[in-house]
Order: C-alpha cells, then sequence, then structure tokens
C-alpha cells in the first residue's frame, strides 16, 4: 500500500488546523495555503501544479457562486421586508412556539430532496435567525434544526447526485432507494432534532449580525407582506428545480421524446436551472422590500450590494475548501483508504454495513465532499461484489451505511461546514462543537437504523 498520500492528508490537515486554530488565520488564507502545499506534494508536472488549485477553486467558485449570491440577496431581502417575520409568525400560529424547530426540521428535510442542501440552508437561515430575534432564545437550535432535516434526505434520497449515484453503483431501483432512504432518514432527523436540543444547551451562543445588519426588534408598526408573496421566494426555487426533475424523468431518453416532450423539457431546463429558479425568486424578494419598505431603486441597490458583499466571502471561503478536497483527490488519497478497508469488508451481514459507513467516513474526512465519498465507497463495494447475491439483505441497506457514513467526518475541508459557520456567524470552534458533532450523530443513528431495518425488514 502506498503510504505517501496518507502523507500528505496529514500535512494538509496540519496546515488548516494549525493556521485556523492555533494563529488564527482567516479561513480563506487557511484553506487556500493548504490546497496550494497538498497540490505541490501530489503527483503531477510541476508546472502544472499551481494551475490546478487555481482551476479547482474556479469550479467550485462557477458551480456555486450564482446560487450563493442569489440566495444571499433573497435572505437578506425576507428580512428587511419583514417576509421571514410573516412566515415566522405563521409558523408559530400553526405550531406553537415551543414547535417552530419541528416546522424548521420538516422543511429542511422535504425541500432538500430536490434542492441542493446548501441552497436549501442559505432559504431557510434567514426563518431561524428571524425566529430568535422574536424569541431570543435557542439560536444554535434553531440552525441545527435545518441541517438535520436538509443534511439527512441530502445523503439518502435521491434524485440528489450521492444517493443517485449509490443506487446506480449498486444496481438498486430508484423507486426502492427513495423509499428505504426516506424510512431510514425520518429517524435520522428526528434523533438529530433531539441532539441538536442537547447542542444549544451545551453552546448557549446569541445570534450575531453579518457586516453593516441591525439585529435591533423588528418594526412591529409597518405592514408586513402576505403570507403566500412572503413564501414566494422560497417556495418558487423547489417547484421551478422539481418540475425539471419530474419533466426528464417522465421524457424518457433524448432520442426517444416526442416534439412536445423536447420543448417541455427544454423549457424547464431553463426556468428549473438553480440559478434561474434563484433569480426570479430574488426578483420577488426585492419587490417586496420596495413596496414593503418604500426602498427607492438606488437604496435597494445599496441593500444588494452589502448582501452580496456577505455571499462574497462565503464563496471564496467555499471554493477554496472546495479546491483543498480537490487537491487531496489530486494526492490519490482514495486509494490508500480503499487498501486498508478493502480486507475488512468481508463477509454479508452486519460487517459489510460498518464497513462501507467506515469506508465512506473515511474518505469525507480526508477529501470533504460527502457526494464523492457516497459515489466512491458505493463504486468500491460494486467492484468487490456486494449485492443482491451476496448479501442476506437488500443492497438498498449498504447504501444507506454508506450515506450514513458519509455523514461522519465532518470537519473543515467540506463547503457546507463554511457555509454553516459563515451564514450562522459562528466562529470555527463553535462550528466543530455543533456543525461536525450533529452530522456525526445523524450518520452514527442513521447506521443503527440502517441495521436494525435489515435485520427485521431484508427485502431480499
Amino acid at each position: 500500500m502506498e503510504l505517501y498520500p496518507l502523507l500528505v492528508l496529514v500535512v494538509g490537515i496540519a496546515i488548516v488546523m494549525g493556521l485556523i486554530l492555533a494563529l488564527r488565520v482567516n479561513a480563506f488564507i487557511a484553506l487556500i495555503v493548504a490546497a496550494f502545499v497538498v497540490s505541490l506534494m501530489a503527483p503531477g508536472e510541476l508546472s502544472g501544479k499551481i494551475t490546478r488549485v487555481i482551476n479547482a477553486f474556479g469550479s467550485v467558485a462557477g458551480a456555486i457562486g450564482i446560487v450563493i449570491a442569489l440566495a444571499a440577496v433573497i435572505g437578506k431581502a425576507l428580512m428587511d421586508s419583514g417576509g421571514a417575520q410573516r412566515i415566522v409568525n405563521a409558523m408559530t400560529g400553526a405550531l406553537g412556539e415551543k414547535r417552530t424547530p419541528l416546522a424548521l426540521l420538516g422543511s429542511g428535510y422535504v425541500l432538500s430532496v430536490p434542492v441542493f442542501f446548501d441552497t436549501v440552508f442559505y432559504l431557510l437561515i434567514p426563518l431561524a435567525r428571524s425566529l430568535f430575534a422574536k424569541q431570543r432564545k435557542n439560536y444554535i437550535l434553531m440552525t441545527l434544526a435545518i441541517v438535520a432535516g436538509g443534511a439527512v434526505t441530502h445523503t439518502m434520497v435521491p434524485p440528489t447526485p450521492g444517493p443517485l449515484a449509490m443506487a446506480t453503483a449498486l444496481d438498486i431501483d430508484l423507486g426502492i432507494m427513495i423509499l428505504v432512504g426516506a424510512m431510514v432518514g425520518l429517524p435520522m432527523a428526528f434523533g438529530g432534532l433531539a441532539v441538536a436540543r442537547f447542542l444549544d444547551r451545551r453552546n448557549p451562543i446569541e445570534m450575531r449580525p453579518y457586516p453593516g445588519e441591525d439585529l435591533a426588534a423588528p418594526q412591529t408598526d409597518r405592514p408586513l407582506p402576505p403570507l403566500m408573496l412572503s413564501l414566494a421566494p422560497v417556495v418558487l426555487p423547489v417547484i421551478l428545480i422539481s418540475a425539471n426533475t419530474f419533466a426528464t424523468a417522465l421524457a424518457g431518453p433524448a432520442d426517444s421524446q416526442t416534439e412536445g416532450w423536447r420543448l417541455a423539457v427544454g423549457i424547464t431546463s431553463v426556468l428549473g436551472d438553480p440559478s434561474m429558479a434563484l433569480l426570479f425568486s430574488a426578483a420577488i424578494a426585492l419587490y417586496m422590500v420596495a413596496r414593503y419598505c418604500g426602498r427607492s431603486l438606488a437604496e435597494l441597490a445599496v441593500d444588494t450590494e452589502q448582501a452580496l458583499m456577505g455571499g462574497g466571502v462565503v464563496i471564496l471561503i467555499t471554493a477554496a475548501g472546495g479546491a483543498f478536497g480537490a487537491m487531496l483527490r489530486e494526492a490519490g488519497i482514495q486509494e490508500p483508504i480503499q487498501a486498508m478497508m478493502g480486507g475488512s469488508a468481508s463477509g454479508a451481514g452486519i460487517g459489510v454495513l460498518l464497513s462501507g459507513a467506515a469506508v465512506a467516513s473515511l474518505i469525507k474526512f480526508a477529501q470533504g465532499s460527502g457526494t464523492v465519498a457516497m459515489i466512491t465507497a458505493s463504486s468500491m463495494f460494486a467492484a468487490m461484489g456486494f449485492g443482491a447475491g451476496t448479501l442476506d439483505f437488500h443492497p438498498v441497506y449498504l447504501a444507506c451505511a454508506i450515506g450514513s457514513g458519509s455523514l461522519i467526518g465532518d470537519w473543515m475541508n467540506n463547503s457546507g461546514f463554511w457555509v454553516y459557520a459563515k451564514m450562522s456567524v459562528l466562529t470555527t470552534e463553535e462550528t466543530l462543537r455543533t456543525w461536525t458533532l450533529l452530522t456525526a450523530s445523524l450518520g452514527v443513528i442513521g447506521l443503527i437504523v440502517t441495521i436494525v431495518a435489515s435485520r427485521i425488514l431484508p427485502l431480499n
């Protein structure tokens, strides 16, 4: 087994943790320095080692930049217009203040099926902040409730990329993957909410302002937008993106589509692109600010610029974390981990579920991407022959175990870590004590539920 990639991993981890935790260096600087060092240590032509960091950074920024920027605008506009306050009033009125974390949990759970988790968190974090401004308590519980709901379906239920790739690699029917993933995900989410309550008590952190934000109590004497209009910026992207997903699935292969279906898929692919869907939502949200706050176009431009400045910081840090993870992959960190775990992935019972979770967790810790961890681990186990004919339970449980494992080991090389930290305005240490512990708990709960379900209802 080649040990050099493990040395590169240790060096990368030491740089990130040393710069951020010991020397208090800005997270963007620390991550990009670590990415450059890891790239220099990784195999490849010397002349291209800096370029590939830049390309990886640009690839991540290009993939998430527009979505994050627009979501930041939507979030600020919902807060400024009173739209978030209107939704909060409706939630607390329907469920009572004690059940609002449950509403955030359910929202994250449902919305993260068709929408990427990062986008869902951006859309819901203004509601959590508005809830705290109203109740003045349980800020960490509110933010972690979103994570507990959203992270579960993001890793367990197609059509998100990780679960979809696992279903393909392990030859699992998509309907079974959706059904069993959602079934395992429900106790994960509720267990995560219980953990979130515990972490909230252990970390009684007050909400902090974004740059330029005033945390004074919201004005109650001005009219709030109607509930349906307030919900539109949150719901519209889900509808448009879901319509694109369903239209593509119903239309079938491109070479056999009728003219009508081809036109329908073309329209939904444009309107349902996440960037386009969020652009429509941003327009509605800015209209609400202009209509209900009396902002002029010049004042609206200033508000938008403030939101984009906050979003820009998140884009930089997220892209740097993505570049760091990409350079660890360039170093070939997956191969020695596969070699370390391959011998233990034997047997057809609980051992293979534990091995699947362990492999996914190690890959996740090493390079940051849960999707990459799920794809790599499921491909590895498929190549080793674990499937319907060799397991004493349905391979969907192996996929659920791998998905659960991909939630364990979530730290500073994962873009979601920084999205949560920056949008919740938490320090790195606070994020490690909240986000990392919650996601690890979700993974452990999911693995336990998966093992129990595979014994009670093997489906083979």
